[in-house]
């Protein structure tokens, strides 16, 4: 081999060299640290408002909680256990999610027994059907989508909140309380309310993301009808263009929650919960949410 094929040869096995070494993109690493920072940041510019924040990331085996074990009035997010227990009992064939049941608004206080209705809903459309069948899934459907709380309390009967809540503690959760259906004012008056944690949300949209919910068919119903979800001015407002969600919102009065499965247009998905309290505005919140959302996709996907 003569001097210029030598030459030629170990430029040759540089270059391969060095393409061998790069046929795996660098995986980034999230720089925490300054993802806490920033949002510390966003939660300081709102007087009053109280944050929390989960994050579970398999694909970076990143797991941050910023306030993760604290308790929160659950509003609509306690809908999500309820829906896990639904698929849970169909899976083991108590019933069919075809099978139907009577509307109704008429519901027993977890106090006394007494009676009371739903007076306030985001769902109008299902009172004018009162009195007539509906199958479990659609009840699901509108439980998930539109937080219908008439849906949500007809289930609850349906399954008992105890069996809800055990099926949530089998899944992991440790501080999520959920005991009764939706405006039991009596139950509310003596403190007896649904409560949740970011850390043991981001727990169930976990399970329902990888199929150990319920099972890979049923996570897969479940993870449809999250994608549904009409109101998405928190999570999915703060993703890049193109960003699937599947999520469970809440909110009362100061209260305003968000869980999702978020599906970036490249890269894994992973799990982001937020919990707010103490901002009246909604608007205000919203928009805090999709900042923090913005944050965390950052830097966890880059931008994609």
């Amino acid at each position: 081999m003569n001097r210029f094929s030598r030459i030629v040869y170990a430029i040759f096995m540089t270059l391969l060299i060095g393409f061998s070494g790069c046929t795996e993109p660098e995986q980034m690493i999230p720089d925490i640290e300054s993802l806490s920072a920033r949002i510390d940041t966003l939660v300081a510019a709102q007087e009053g408002a109280i944050v929390s924040v989960s994050v579970l990331d398999a694909s970076s085996g990143v797991e941050w909680h910023r306030e993760g074990d604290r308790l929160y009035h659950a509003a609509s997010t306690m809908k999500l256990p309820v829906l896990i227990e639904l698929f849970r009992q169909s899976s083991e064939e108590r019933f069919a999610m075809q099978d139907e049941i009577i509307l109704k608004n008429e519901f027993r206080s977890i106090v006394d027994g007494s009676l009371y209705s739903i007076e306030d809903d985001s769902d109008d459309a299902i009172y004018e059907q009162l009195g007539q069948p509906m199958s479990l899934r659609q009840l699901a459907y509108n439980m998930t989508t539109v937080s219908s709380n008439l849906a949500t309390n007809l289930l609850i009967d349906f399954l008992d909140a105890d069996s809800v809540q055990a099926t949530s503690e089998r899944l992991g959760t440790t501080l999520m309380q959920t005991i009764r259906g939706v405006e039991d004012l009596k139950a509310f008056e003596l403190g007896l309310s649904n409560r949740a944690t970011s850390a043991d949300l981001a727990i169930l949209m976990e399970a329902i993301r990888t199929d150990q919910a319920v099972s890979e068919a049923a996570d897969a119903q479940m993870r449809e009808i999250l994608m549904d979800q009409v109101f998405n001015s928190m999570i999915p407002n703060g993703l890049p263009e193109g960003t699937k969600v599947a999520h469970k919102t809440g909110s009362i009065t100061e209260i305003h929650h968000d869980a999702a499965i978020i599906y970036p247009v490249s890269g894994a998905p992973y799990v982001l919960v937020i919990m707010t309290q103490g901002i009246a505005d909604r608007d205000t919140s919203s928009a805090l949410g999709s900042a923090i959302t913005e944050a965390v996709h950052q830097t966890l996907r880059g931008t994609s």
